[in-house]
């Protein structure tokens, strides 16, 4: 997939911003004093003071974000390390990577979560197949006017497919901001809010190792409109996302998906009966 996601990049290059250096792309947004520099490592650290987060200094629509990202080490029960992109406003869109916390030696959960217009309440969670504080792992967005496709280490671990045929909103009109922060959400993020914080454990930490961008940038503030023909490919200019290959997954990463759904997936909103007494639109309709 990593070909395949890259192939076209060295032949149509237009408005794309990618680079390797936190300080080109990122700022911090809360906490300044909670960021740790180390060489090419960033470290975002939580106490029992504050969390930390940063933001990009741009937007963008279309495209793929890469971060490249250790997890908290050892009891981490009780925190949350975020990757998301996010619109602005009360109708935002966002594509949402959630790191669980757990007590040691239990397996680390990641939620996912797509706003559309301002609504969630699409959560998916499952349990990654490695242990994610040992090493740096890449998580990924790639989205296009078909697709959102959620990665993990270049396997698809969720797709949001475009069901706007069937009347379903698709987020493609909003230029999104690429974020991340750690913080304290032991109200319910271990088992259902049981286990709590443990601040004897304290600091708790995250380091990011690369992060590498490469969409289309829009100008802030554009209309909505705008930026949307400007991200798109026509007669005088082709972007990679729009590539028809890219329009669905191909079947080895269907196969990737289908394998993390059956293997890992520990909760799908698409079937909690409880939650919905109605089936969601889209999960009627989905193919994953």
């Amino acid at each position: 997939m990593a070909m395949m996601f890259g192939f076209f990049v060295g032949l149509i290059l237009v408005g794309l911003a990618a680079s390797a250096k936190f300080d080109e792309l990122f700022q911090p947004s809360w906490a300044n004093d909670h960021f740790i520099h180390e060489g090419e490592l960033l470290k975002l650290k939580l106490d029992n003071y504050s969390g930390a987060g940063f933001g990009s200094k741009s937007k963008y629509m279309f495209g793929k974000v890469t971060i490249q990202l250790k997890l908290v080490e050892g009891d981490s029960a009780g925190t949350v390390t975020a990757v998301y992109m996010s619109s602005e406003g009360p109708n935002h869109n966002e594509f949402d990577f959630e790191f669980l916390g757990n007590t040691s030696g239990e397996p680390y959960s990641v939620q996912t979560n797509v706003y559309v217009n301002g609504l969630g309440n699409r959560e998916q969670r499952l349990n990654l197949w490695f242990d994610p504080t040992k090493d740096f792992h890449n998580y990924s967005l790639f989205w296009n006017q078909r697709q959102v496709v959620f990665l993990v280490d270049e396997t698809p671990i969720r797709v949001h497919t475009n069901l706007e045929h069937k009347g379903i909103p698709f987020p493609k009109d909003q230029a999104m901001g690429v974020y991340s922060s750690i913080w304290n959400a032991d109200d319910w993020a271990t088992q259902g809010g049981r286990v709590k914080t443990d601040w004897s454990h304290a600091p708790f930490i995250a380091t990011f190792k690369d992060f590498e961008i490469n969409a289309c940038e829009c100008s802030v503030p554009m209309e909505a409109v705008n930026n949307a023909k400007k991200c798109t490919s026509s007669e005088d200019k082709k972007y990679w996302w729009d590539e028809p290959t890219l329009s669905e997954l191909n079947l080895h990463q269907s196969h990737q998906l289908m394998w993390v759904r059956a293997n890992h997936m520990v909760y799908d909103y698409c079937f909690d009966s409880t939650r919905f007494t109605v089936t969601p639109a889209e999960c009627v309709h989905h193919h994953h």
